[in-house]
């Protein structure tokens, strides 16, 4: 395993929890430190446990040297960032290093599996620079989501393997043979592409959710009762079908940018999702817009209730609270936040955003509370203490999961989503 991010964390110690011996490198000693000890660096539930079984087992190890990790390996999984680029596409560069730090170390009938998230034709392209006719290349991209990443990999929906080599591809879905789901096995381009339309439609269903809303407000309806109609159709469903205060996180925006790049580069205007981008910008200046109507931004005290992209993950990059935070901060607005999961950091810092202890104290004093990540610690506050503590009584409900009723019977104005 080169790569002992996310992805790679999890994929070594989900492996080797399912019987397999790994080897997982990294190039942050720090972190290969912590590792080894059983520490584990992100909050991902029963990832702790899989870690110390893996090292009591001695089927998991750890270490600094990604050559030295893929010497003898049957499977080389490449699992590095590849964050977007100043285009809007990914930055390869991770990628490209990794095979340069493994090449000469693959053993002849090893596969390389690239489970980072890359443009169509990616696989083809590492193919040609590893220059290595006894190794083949497969896709293998991930569908993990942050918060239940180890459930994913250990019962997803479904295992994807792509490879030109319909021998390679196999070998490598028999590495999961102890999962109970569909294997589908196709080319790479195909395997890289599925990924890629995944992440993109789930955006697009955010963004509709959120445009519905806005019609919602503006004819008088309820948003939650219009979605539950819709999410009853078999054809439509109701998972990502929530109003909020936009999409974020480490996958669904860099791989939007990614696919209408790739597009754009194989000649096709990926339009849909220019308009769904645009869409969820929008939305994010919707949220801040509901503060502002309720309040002078210009030196107003602002409680900000969550940092992290979603509950259940302590991760706040490109996440929509943080977003919001920056521009009611750029606005005037001194900003208070809470996260169960985050506390200062240099993205906070820098966004001009203070941290407080807990719920309360960022309610001190405030003009308005801002509701951004719906962590269930915040449905359970006692509202009557938070009255007590702020100046004005504003409620802005961007996720849409407090009692609108309890909070008006307190004496609070209440703005949901839709609502």
């Amino acid at each position: 395993m080169v790569g002992a991010g996310y992805v790679g964390l999890t994929t070594a110690a989900c492996l080797s929890w399912m019987g397999h011996r790994v080897v997982c490198s990294d190039i942050d000693e720090q972190r290969i430190d912590g590792l080894q000890r059983g520490e584990v660096p992100i909050l991902e539930p029963r990832l702790g446990e899989l870690l110390s079984a893996g090292l009591g087992s001695k089927r998991l190890r750890f270490v600094t040297d990604s050559a030295a990790a893929a010497s003898g390996a049957d499977f080389v999984f490449l699992c590095v960032p590849t964050p977007g680029n100043s285009a809007g596409g990914a930055d390869m560069s991770f990628l490209e290093a990794a095979v340069g730090a493994v090449r000469d170390s693959l053993r002849p009938g090893a596969v390389l599996v690239n489970k980072s998230t890359a443009p169509p034709g990616s696989a083809a392209a590492l193919a040609r620079m590893l220059q290595r006719g006894d190794v083949a290349v497969a896709s293998n991209p991930e569908f993990l989501r942050q918060g239940s990443a180890v459930e994913d990999f250990l019962e997803p929906d479904r295992v994807v393997v792509g490879a030109d080599e319909r021998a390679a591809a196999r070998r490598v879905a028999e590495l999961y043979a102890s999962v109970d789901a569909p294997v589908l096995i196709t080319d790479a381009a195909s395997a890289e592409s599925i990924k890629y339309a995944a992440n993109a439609f789930l955006a697009v269903k955010l963004t509709y959710a959120n445009s519905v809303a806005a019609l919602c407000e503006a004819v008088g309806a309820d948003v939650d009762d219009v979605l539950a109609g819709m999410g009853l159709d078999g054809r439509i469903g109701a998972n990502y079908l929530q109003p909020g205060p936009g999409w974020g996180g480490s996958c669904l925006p860099k791989d939007t940018l990614a696919l209408i790049g790739a597009s754009a580069e194989a000649g096709y205007d990926f339009a849909l999702l220019r308009s769904v981008v645009a869409a969820n910008e929008a939305q994010l200046e919707r949220i801040v817009g509901k503060v502002a109507g309720r309040v002078a931004l210009q030196g107003a005290r602002i409680a900000l209730l969550g940092l992290a992209f979603k509950a259940g993950t302590d991760d706040s990059r490109d996440s929509p609270a943080m977003e919001i935070a920056r521009r009611l901060s750029r606005a005037g607005a001194v900003v208070s936040a809470y996260d169960p999961a985050i506390s200062g950091s240099p993205a906070t810092r820098e966004a001009g955003i203070a941290i407080a202890a807990d719920a309360y104290q960022a309610c001190h004093g405030a003009n308005a509370l801002v509701l951004a990540t719906q962590w269930p610690e915040f449905e359970k506050l006692d509202f009557d203490r938070v009255a007590r503590l702020m100046a004005d009584l504003h409620v802005i409900d961007a996720r849409n999961c407090l009692d609108r009723e309890a909070l008006e019977q307190r004496g609070f104005s209440y703005s949901g989503v839709g609502r």
